[in-house]
C-alpha cells in the first residue's frame, strides 16, 4: 500500500466536502475519481498531497513517496522556457539538465571557458546517471508536442496546461495526481497518454469528464458524493451498473422515510387537537426524524438547458469552393470545397493548431480566403461558445456577466428573473453577486453556457465546450445538442461526445488537406483503416444520474421515563400562564405549518424570482426562521405537555 486516508473529514465552513473517508491506494492502480462539479473532487488531491491539511482523520504515506499532482488551474505567466519548467519536475537534477540545455544552445567551440561550463556540467549529470533523465524530458516534450524554447509567458492557456503536465510526469513519480488531464489536449496527445499511464508502473488517481478515456485507463472508480467516498471495482460500464442499483436503493429508502414522517406528523397534529394522552417517547422520535430531514443532504440538482431557437436559416448555411488559406509559407486550408446545410451537425477534428478556428472564420466569413470562394447563407443567427471564455468579464459578477445589470432576460421569447435562469444552472442566490474571477472552470463554463442560450440562434459554434464540465451535465448537453433543429458546427477532443451528436466530421490532415467522413471520430476511425482502433468503445452512455445509497431507514424506539423522571413529574404541576401556553401551542404550530408549506410551495417557482429582490429575499429568511420557531414549538409543547 502506498497512501491511505483513515476517517479523513474535511470542510469550508458549513460545507463538508470529506466526510469520514477512507481510501488507500497500491502500485500499480490507476483509480478515477468521479463525482459532481464543487463535490470536492480537488480538494480531495490537495488532502492527499499535503497542500491541505484534513479537519478529522489521518492520512499514511510509504515513507518517502514521490508525489507528483497536476492541478486543474493553469499556471501563471513566468519568464522561464517551457524546458526548464519541465525540469524543475526532477528538482537538483533538473536545474542542471537546464543549465547544459542553455550551455549547449550558447556554446562556443573557440571559447575555453563556455567548453569548461559544458565539462562541469557534463561530469555533474554523469555523478547523477543523469542522462536518462534528460532522455525522459525529451520524450515528453515531444509527446505533448511543446516547443521546448518558448517561454511559457508568451503560451496560451491549453499550452501553459499541458508544460505542467510534462513537469508532473517527467519525474517518474510513484504516485500521480492528474486533476483533469485531457483539457486543452488534442486526440493525439490524449491518446498518447493513455498509453503512457497504461504503462505506469506507479499509482495513478485521476479526474476527467472524457469517459472514453476513463474506459481505456482506470481499474478502479471512486465516487465522491455529498462529502462520502464510495469505491467501485471493475470497468465505468460496472460503475454505471451499481450506481443505478444504489440509487434505486436510496429512492426506494427516501419515500420510506419520507412516507414515515409524514404519517408521524399526521398523528401529533391529531394528538394536539384532541387533547388525548401522548406517547413522550413518539414526539422525541418525530422530531428527530425532522432533524434528520432537514439534513439530509441532497443530491446536486441537474443543470436545466434550452436553446433560445430563432426562425430557420436558409437551407443553405454556407458554400466553400476550392478555398485555400496560409499564414506565411503556412499552409492551413489546402483546396477545400465543402457544402454546410441547415440542420448539419459537423465535428471538427485536429491537433492543436492545426487551423480548425481559421476554418471557423473562413465558413463565417470573419477571414477571406486566399483562393476561391465562400458564400454564406441568409437568416443566420449564431450563437459562439468560446473556450477561452472571452466574452466573460473576469471582474463583473455572475449576475452582470449575464444580464447588463438588468433583473430580467429574454430566454425563448418571455422574460425570466436573472436569478431564476441561474438557479437553473445550479447557481445558488448568493453566488449570483461573486465576480467572475472567483468561479471554477466547470462554473465558468456553465455560465458561459447561459450565457450562450440567451441568444436565440440557427446555427451554433462551439468550441471544447465539454472542458471542465462534470459527466452529468456533459450528457444533459449532448441530449440538448442532438435534440437541436438548427445547425451546429463543433470542435472539440471528447470522443464519446463527438460520437454521440455529430452526423459528419473534417478531420484536418497533412498539408492543409481537410477529410470529410460520414459520422463521428469512431466512424473516422473505421473510414481511416490506417488507424488502429486501440480499444476505443462508442457505444452510447447509459444516462444515470449518480447518487450516493445512504441507509435512512430509521428506527422509532421510544425512550422511556426513568423513576426519577416519573417522580418529577408527579411532583410538578403547571402554572396558570404555562397552562395557557399549552393551549395556545397546538395552534401556533398549525399556523406556522401552513405558512412554512405555502413559502416552500412558491419557493419552488422561477416566477418567485421575478419578484424584487428585496421581497424574495425577505422571504427566504422567513422561511428560516420558521424553522426555528417551530423547532421552539415542538420541544415546548413536549416539555409542558408531560406535567398536564
Amino acid at each position: 500500500m502506498l497512501l491511505s486516508l483513515n476517517k479523513v473529514s474535511l470542510a469550508f465552513g458549513h460545507h463538508p466536502l470529506l466526510t469520514d473517508v477512507d481510501f488507500s491506494i497500491d502500485k500499480g492502480e490507476r483509480v478515477c475519481l468521479v463525482g459532481r462539479n464543487g463535490t470536492g473532487k480537488s480538494s480531495m488531491f490537495k488532502v492527499i498531497s499535503g497542500l491541505y491539511e484534513a479537519d478529522e482523520g489521518e492520512v499514511w504515506q510509504q515513507p518517502n513517496l514521490r508525489i507528483s499532482y497536476l492541478e486543474q488551474e493553469v499556471p501563471e505567466d513566468d519568464k522561464a522556457s517551457i524546458y526548464d519548467i519541465v525540469a524543475t519536475g526532477l528538482g537538483n537534477l533538473g536545474q542542471l539538465l537546464s543549465d547544459y540545455h542553455h550551455a549547449l544552445h550558447e556554446l562556443d567551440v573557440d571559447n575555453k571557458e563556455s567548453m569548461k561550463v559544458i565539462s562541469d556540467l557534463q561530469h555533474k549529470i554523469e555523478l547523477q546517471d543523469g542522462w536518462n533523465s534528460e532522455q525522459k524530458i525529451e520524450t515528453v516534450l515531444s509527446k505533448l508536442n511543446l516547443p521546448s524554447e518558448k517561454l511559457l509567458k508568451n503560451c496560451s492557456g491549453g499550452i501553459r496546461r499541458r508544460v505542467m503536465l510534462a513537469r508532473a510526469l517527467v519525474s517518474d513519480p510513484e504516485l500521480l495526481l492528474l486533476d483533469e488531464p485531457t483539457n486543452h489536449m488534442d486526440i493525439s496527445a490524449i491518446k498518447w497518454l493513455e498509453e503512457f499511464l497504461i504503462a505506469f508502473k506507479g499509482a495513478l488517481i485521476f479526474i476527467t469528464h472524457d469517459r472514453t478515456f476513463v474506459r481505456n485507463v482506470a481499474t478502479r472508480i471512486i465516487e465522491l458524493d455529498r462529502g462520502v467516498l464510495t469505491s467501485f471495482s471493475g470497468n465505468y460500464e460496472s460503475y454505471l451498473n451499481k450506481k443505478a442499483e444504489l440509487l434505486e436503493i436510496e429512492e426506494r429508502a427516501a419515500a420510506k422515510f419520507d412516507k414515515k414522517l409524514a404519517q408521524e406528523e399526521v398523528w401529533v397534529r391529531k394528538g394536539i387537537k384532541a387533547r388525548r394522552t401522548r406517547n413522550e417517547g413518539r414526539v422525541r422520535a418525530l422530531q428527530k426524524m425532522r432533524d434528520e430531514h432537514r439534513e439530509r443532504i441532497a443530491v446536486q440538482g441537474r443543470v436545466e438547458l434550452e436553446l433560445n431557437r430563432s426562425e430557420l436559416a436558409g437551407k443553405l448555411v454556407a458554400d466553400l469552393h476550392h478555398v485555400n488559406f496560409s499564414y506565411g509559407d503556412h499552409k492551413i486550408i489546402n483546396n477545400l470545397s465543402l457544402r454546410i446545410l441547415r440542420g448539419d451537425r459537423i465535428g471538427i477534428i485536429g491537433p492543436n493548431g492545426s487551423g480548425k478556428s481559421t476554418l471557423l472564420k473562413l465558413i463565417l466569413g470573419e477571414l477571406k480566403p486566399d483562393s476561391g470562394k465562400v458564400v454564406i447563407g441568409t437568416k443566420l443567427d449564431k450563437a459562439y461558445f468560446d473556450q477561452h471564455r472571452d466574452i466573460l468579464d473576469p471582474e463583473k459578477s455572475v449576475r452582470d456577466n449575464l444580464s447588463d445589470n438588468s433583473d430580467f432576460i429574454k430566454v425563448r421569447g418571455r422574460s425570466r428573473h436573472v436569478i431564476g435562469y441561474l438557479r437553473s444552472f445550479l447557481f445558488p442566490v448568493e453566488r449570483v453577486d461573486s465576480p467572475v474571477k472567483s468561479l471554477s472552470g466547470g462554473e465558468r463554463n456553465r455560465l458561459l453556457l447561459a450565457k450562450l442560450f440567451t441568444q436565440p440562434a440557427n446555427l451554433l459554434i462551439m468550441d471544447e465546450p465539454t472542458n471542465d464540465l462534470d459527466v452529468d451535465t456533459l450528457e444533459l448537453l449532448e441530449d440538448l445538442l442532438t435534440e437541436f433543429k438548427g445547425t451546429l458546427l463543433l470542435v472539440s477532443h471528447d470522443r464519446a461526445f463527438l460520437d454521440n451528436i455529430v452526423t459528419s466530421t473534417l478531420v484536418f490532415e497533412a498539408d492543409g488537406t481537410i477529410g470529410e467522413y460520414v459520422g463521428g471520430y469512431e466512424d473516422w476511425l473505421r473510414q481511416r483503416r490506417t488507424i488502429p482502433r486501440g480499444g476505443l468503445e462508442s457505444k452510447k452512455d447509459s444516462k444515470k444520474e449518480t447518487k450516493k445509497s445512504e441507509d435512512l431507514t430509521n428506527e422509532n424506539k421510544g425512550t422511556q421515563l426513568t423513576n426519577n423522571e416519573k417522580s418529577i413529574k408527579q411532583k410538578r404541576k403547571l402554572s396558570f400562564k404555562e397552562k395557557t401556553e399549552l393551549e395556545n401551542l397546538p395552534e401556533l404550530i398549525e399556523t406556522l405549518e401552513r405558512e412554512k408549506e405555502t413559502i416552500e410551495t412558491q419557493s419552488a417557482d422561477p416566477e418567485f424570482y421575478q419578484q424584487d429582490k428585496e421581497i424574495f429575499t425577505s422571504a427566504l429568511k422567513r422561511l428560516e426562521d420558521i424553522v426555528l420557531e417551530l423547532e421552539h414549538a415542538y420541544e415546548r409543547w413536549e416539555e409542558l405537555s408531560q406535567f398536564e
